[in-house]
Formats: C-alpha cells, structure tokens, sequence
C-alpha cells in the first residue's frame, strides 16, 4: 500500500522522540510523530515529575521530624490531599498531553495519535481510532518507543488489582498498608514515600540486596535507613503466590512465609514488545530486548532508535542525549558527536539520596582493570558534623590505577545526585586523579569528602 510521504517519522514521542522530532521540524523536515499514549512519555505523567514531587513532599516530612533533634520540637499533621493535587494540577494537567502536542506541532511536526508499526522498507502503518494511515519516509524511522511496566509471571498476581508506578503516582489517598514488589529505584522510592505518609510498608526484593544496579555499600546504607523508619526489607526472597480477597493481597513468598496487605505495588523492571513494533520489518530481531544501535544512533539503514529500548538506561537524559546524536546524524551534521558512555550517570532520590556514575568496583574488576578503591563517610566530614542527624553517606571513587583516572564514582547521602555532578565532570573528563589531589574544594562542604576518598585510594 502506498503511503503519505514524509521526511522521517518518529514512532513513540517521549523525551527523546520528542526532541529529535522537534529538532528535525526545526531543520526544515517533514516529520510525522506518533503516539498512542500522551506526549512526553512516562516521565512528566507517571515517572520522574510526579514522583520527585511525590518525594519532596517526604523529605519534607522527614526534615520536619529531626527537628527535635536540632531546633527544639514539632508536631507535624501529615495530609496527602496537597500532593495528589499537585500531581495533578501542576505536573500532569490531569493526565492531559495537549500542551505537549502544541509544542510538537508548534516546531514543525505533524502528530498522529495512534500505534505505529513498522510494516516495510521505511514504512509505517499507524492503526488510529479512525482507521489505518500508511507514512512512506524518504530518509527514515526513528524508534523511541519507551518501555512498559514489566509483571512477573507469579501465580495469581494477573487476577489481582495491583499497582505499577503509574497508578502510584494517581492515588488519592494513602493505603493503611503496602507490599512493594522490587527494590530497584522505583520500588525504593515509592516505598519510602508511602511509610512517611503513614503506611506500612513491606519491600520484596529478589537479590541480596536493595538498588543492585549500585555499590553495594549503598544498598546496605538504604536498608539500615529504612528499617530505622520502619519499612520491612526482605531481600533474597521472590514472591511465589499473590491472592487478592476482601480488599487484602496475601503474598506467599518462596520460603514459605506471608506477607499481607492493603495494596501492592509492582516494581520488578521494565519491558517492550519488539514484535508489536514490527522491527521484523527492518530485518531486525524482534525477540530480542532491545533494539541495538551504533554510535550515531543507527539500528538498520533508515532506522534509528533512542531511550530505553537501546538498553543505555531507562533514563530522560540518556533519551535526551541519545536524541541530539540521532538528529545531527540524520540532518548529516559535519563532525557530529557520537555516542559515549562512560560516565552514565543515575540517581536515586530516596533519603539518603544515591548517586552513581561510570563503573562499580565490581564492573571494573569484572573488566579486568587495575582498580584502586576510596572510600570517605560523609558523617565523619566537618559538613556531616554540622548537619548531625540524617547525615549518613557516602563518597566512593574507583580508580583505573594504570591510567590515573576515575572509572566510577558514587556519592550517596544528603544531596547526593548534586554532589554527584564534580564526580561526573572527573569521569567523562578524565581528569587525572593527581589533578584531583590538588583541588581546592570548598569548606565545609559535603563534596568536599570527594578530596578524602581520593586520599584513600588503595
């Protein structure tokens, strides 16, 4: 079937579908974007706006009860009503993209609302609620689909109305209780979101440890900040059974024990159906993953893909940074940048906050690097010792020793994402570590334990 020709079209208008889209119109392309779901994919409606607006409610109410520590005594009312409306009237528009389209289509593009399919050489078939529309594209496709909430095949679970993050960051009231399925960084966040507005939380998670994906010294620091707020953590442990009767979930674990309460959140990762996006098409494999690309963005001749589905980190800015590489590379920008990267950074926004970038010392020893470690606690740091209560933390560095740089870096506490930012800087700069040493770093400072580690090195 013939189709409308176009420049490119983009399936999937998240963060960086968006922006590439955007940037191309700009460029004087005919751009076709589509969607299914709202404009600006899960981040602004169900991931990092709302929950970080979820979480600065939290780190509020977690200031307010150390005041009794430090300024005399406090007694706070806790009330969810003002976050909900805030989610909703300020982060979301009520779940309501049309500020996202008019910006699309104020660039340039030209917006479908439909599920898009790859069905041949450069050739899209959009299913709308009015029927099929065909786009032929002269120079190509660009895949930013995102992923979707991924469900485990636990016994009973499909049967039961549990939570994803997306219903978690619509409630309207706060349950008596909550089981939290996964101890990724959602799971984690959510978590201690719910226990300080007053839920019971209990968090289930498979590995050994909470955050996996980070140094474990993080993961133990989170655990012990959240039993001292009273969320159970049982990790090591997989649910083996869900039921769900008389507004209870009962959660039989594989070591027999039960865990029971007023709503479960699922957070065991994330997924995409290759198939239903017909990359088959494009003479990829559609049972694979992912979708792998090359420095410039590349997946095939005529496609490229950008965010999650290219397996770099389910992450705005990895989407957003991917997007300006893609766009140079189909605008045939001179001396365009490629891909890079080794200091990824990602953060956490729990209390203690966890930040990390490049390599663990694990992934750097599994690489088979010369690898120095250092290791500095922020409440042994003169800005630890002022702040006292909730000063726990972190900062780790690990060192390439026979290049004298920084591979990898943590810095976990108050602030962490932000101290996280010199760290990241040091790592995809390569800065010596000898340069490092001879820093001037600010007093009294959090980051300024990023002077101590450096001196520990060993």
């Amino acid at each position: 079937m013939p189709g409308t020709e176009v420049d490119v079209v983009v399936i999937g208008l998240g963060p960086g579908g968006e922006d590439v889209g955007a940037r191309l119109a700009r460029a004087g392309l005919a751009v076709v974007g589509v969607d299914a779901r709202l404009v600006g994919g899960e981040c602004p409606y169900y991931a990092c706006v709302p929950t970080k607006m979820m979480i600065r409610a939290t780190d509020a109410l977690g200031e307010a009860r150390r005041i009794d520590t430090l300024a005399g005594t406090a007694t706070v009312d806790k009330d969810w009503a003002p976050v909900a409306t805030r989610i909703r009237d300020e982060a979301t528009d009520n779940w309501d993209d049309t500020v996202a389209v008019d910006r699309f289509t104020d660039a340039g593009g030209t917006f479908v609302r439909g599920r898009g399919k790859i069905t041949g050489d450069r050739q899209v078939t959009v299913s709308t609620s009015d029927g099929e529309r065909v786009f032929q594209a002269r120079k190509g496709i660009v895949l930013n689909t995102g992923t979707d909430p991924a469900v485990p095949p636990v016994d009973g679970l499909a049967e039961t109305p549990y939570w994803t993050n997306r219903d978690a960051v619509a409630v309207e009231e706060v349950p008596a209780s909550l089981v939290v399925l996964g101890g990724g960084p959602v799971g984690c966040e959510l978590a201690q979101v719910f226990s300080r507005f007053g839920a019971k939380v209990t968090i289930v998670q498979h590995s050994e440890r909470l955050v996996p994906g980070d140094e474990p010294e993080a993961g133990d620091l989170l655990a012990q900040a959240f039993a001292d707020e009273g969320i159970t953590v049982r990790t090591g442990l997989s649910a083996a059974r869900v039921s769900y009767e008389s507004g209870q979930f009962t959660v039989k674990l594989d070591n027999g024990e039960v865990v029971s309460a007023d709503r479960m959140l699922v957070a065991a990762g994330r997924k995409t159906d290759m198939k239903a996006l017909g990359i088959g098409a494009a003479g990829l494999d559609d049972s694979a993953r992912g979708v792998t690309v090359d420095e410039r963005m590349r997946a095939a001749d005529g496609l490229w893909a950008v965010g999650d589905i290219t397996g770099h980190g389910a992450f705005t800015h990895m989407s957003m940074y991917q997007a300006r590489i893609a766009a140079a590379d189909i605008l045939g920008t001179e001396d365009a940048e490629t891909a890079d990267y080794r200091a990824t950074p990602h953060v956490t926004f729990t209390d203690p906050e966890i930040g990390s970038v490049g390599m663990t010392e694990a992934e750097a020893r599994a690489k088979g690097l010369n690898v120095r470690v250092g290791l500095s606690e922020l409440q042994n740091s003169s800005r630890g010792f002022v702040h006292k209560i909730g000063n726990k933390g972190f900062i780790k560095v690990v060192e390439d020793a026979d290049r004298g740089v920084l591979v990898g870096a943590s810095a976990v506490g108050p602030n962490g994402g932000e101290i996280l930012g010199a760290l990241v800087v040091a790592v995809h700069g390569e800065v010596p570590v000898a340069t490092l040493r001879r820093m001037i770093y600010a007093y009294p400072t959090f980051h300024r334990a990023i002077e101590d580690a450096i001196d520990k090195l060993a």
